[in-house]
């Protein structure tokens, strides 16, 4: 039994019908009942599972061969660290009272530094405690995603402004397309071969990397509208942010990632990571988090 936790997300729910493709049983672990008729349409197994509870971790992670985690940051918490790495504790704990013979974590660029990088701290402490569990792990190291830019896409295409933490502008980054990680995730969970390096950490970006002024220019062809970047002064970030609706303690994880990505360490581990590339391209992406009225006024 292959278990996916986080089936209905962006990655989850590409991993979960990659496998079944294959062939392969998979329980297909969500948050809500909601989410459960779309995966038993195509014969999964549905769990439905708070990732605070070890009970209902530990009943999904029954009789399975491998397993794919995700500990999504908690936004709607005052203290969305805190919150987030009770629930990898959680995942962890009984990850070790019933290791499988393979876990796939899924995380981020950048989670080999233990300070320093916001949020990604947090996939940092994903890394280190699921080390403590006695099976063959991977880390996925995945490059930003660029659904991403789906939460100011309603102020570029109303605006024609489109607000970056990402400076300066012209400088390029890696990104990614969350179809192209699930795609991948499944890849490895079905390679059965054991590894000499455990961890095993992969790495994927896009071919291309891309810069703020090429995302600027790519919704603006898509919408037939002129779309101008804008680098947020550092001084500003704060107040946008929690304007947003983020708490201070959520706000101040993103400043601090961005910090770390305008200072060049949000990127591939040299001399660890097995790279990879995926094919889906920027223009792709955006394309398909488009409002389908977004080109009619063009």
């Amino acid at each position: 039994m292959f278990v996916i936790f986080g089936a209905g997300g962006n990655v989850g729910k590409v991993s979960v019908a990659a496998l079944r493709r294959a062939g392969r049983d998979v329980r297909a672990v969500v948050h809500s009942v909601a989410q459960a008729d779309a995966f038993e349409r195509i014969g999964c197994d549905v769990v439905v599972a708070d990732l605070n509870d070890r009970a209902a971790v530990a009943r999904a992670l029954e009789d399975a061969h491998a397993v794919q985690v995700v500990c999504p940051l908690p936004r709607h918490d005052e203290d969305p660290a805190n919150a987030m790495r009770s629930m990898i504790d959680v995942s962890v704990e009984a990850l070790r009272a019933n290791p499988p013979p393979h876990v796939l974590a899924l995380s981020d660029y950048g989670a080999e530094h233990p300070s320093g990088t916001g949020i990604t701290t947090l996939f940092h402490y994903l890394e280190t405690q699921l080390g403590t569990v006695d099976t063959r792990l991977t880390f996925l190291r995945a490059a930003e995603h660029m659904h991403n830019w789906a939460r100011v896409l309603p102020l570029a295409l109303s605006k024609g402004v489109l607000p970056s933490l990402h400076h300066p502008l012209e400088k390029r980054f890696p990104t990614v397309a969350a179809q192209d990680v699930g795609a991948l995730a499944a890849q490895l969970l079905l390679d059965g071969e054991p590894r000499e390096r455990s961890p095993r950490v992969v790495s994927i970006e896009s071919e291309v990397r891309v810069s703020v002024n090429d995302v600027a220019h790519t919704i603006g062809e898509l919408s037939g509208r002129p779309v101008v970047p804008h680098a947020v002064p550092r001084e500003q970030w704060a107040a946008m942010l929690e304007g947003a609706g983020l708490s201070e303690k959520h706000a101040r994880l993103i400043a601090d990632l961005y910090d770390a990505h305008n200072a060049g360490r949000i990127d591939v581990q040299a001399g660890v990571s097995e790279r990879r590339f995926g094919p889906t391209t920027l223009a792709q992406a955006l394309a398909a988090i488009m409002p389908q009225d977004a080109g009619q006024n063009g």
